[in-house]
C-alpha cells in the first residue's frame, strides 16, 4: 500500500477532469490540497464522502483547502456523479492509473469473501509547499470517515 507518509513531498501528478482539461499538483501552489482516492462513483461510501465534502465546501475553502477526487471511473461517469450530487470540485478520471500509482493507493482488497485488486479509500492533505500533512485511509490508524471526512481534515489544522 501507500509508501507515502506525513512529511513527504506529494508526488507530482496530472490527471484528466473533462472537456480535455487536465489538472496537476502545480495548479494548487499556494493552497492546501485534499486529494482523495475512492473506489467508484455512485456507490454508498463514495457518495457519502463526496456529499460530506460538498456540504462543507465553503468551510474548507475558508481554510484555503482545494479538493480533488480521484478514481478510475471515466470522465462521463464523473460528470454524471458531479451533476447528480452538485459536487463543486474536480474529479480526476485516472483510467490509466498514473495518479493512483504515484500515490500508491492501488492494491489487494477483500470484500464479501472475495480478494481483488482495487483503489483503497485514502486521502492526503498537502500543504501550500507540496508537503503531506495528513493521511487517512484503510491502512493507516486514521480511517476515512466517509460521513464526516471534513471534520477529520479540519482537525489537522487546529
Amino acid at each position: 500500500m501507500t509508501h507515502l507518509k506525513i512529511g513527504d513531498k506529494a508526488p507530482e501528478f496530472e490527471g484528466v477532469i473533462g472537456e480535455g482539461k487536465t489538472i496537476g499538483l502545480n495548479d494548487f501552489k499556494g493552497r492546501k490540497l485534499l486529494i482523495y482516492f475512492y473506489p467508484k462513483d455512485m456507490t454508498p461510501g463514495c457518495t457519502a464522502q463526496a456529499c460530506n465534502l460538498t456540504e462543507n465546501f465553503a468551510a474548507l475553502e475558508e481554510k484555503n483547502i482545494a479538493i480533488v477526487g480521484v478514481s478510475k471511473d471515466p470522465v462521463k461517469r464523473h460528470d454524471k456523479f458531479a451533476d447528480k450530487y452538485s459536487i463543486p470540485f474536480p474529479l480526476i478520471a485516472d483510467e490509466d492509473q498514473k495518479v493512483i500509482d504515484a500515490f500508491g493507493v492501488w492494491g489487494e482488497k477483500k470484500f464479501m469473501g472475495k480478494t481483488f485488486d482495487g483503489i483503497h479509500r485514502i486521502s492526503f492533505l498537502v500543504d501550500e509547499e507540496g508537503i503531506i500533512i495528513g493521511i487517512w485511509g484503510e491502512t493507516s490508524k486514521n480511517k476515512v470517515k466517509t460521513k464526516d471526512h471534513t471534520a477529520q481534515v479540519l482537525e489537522i489544522l487546529n
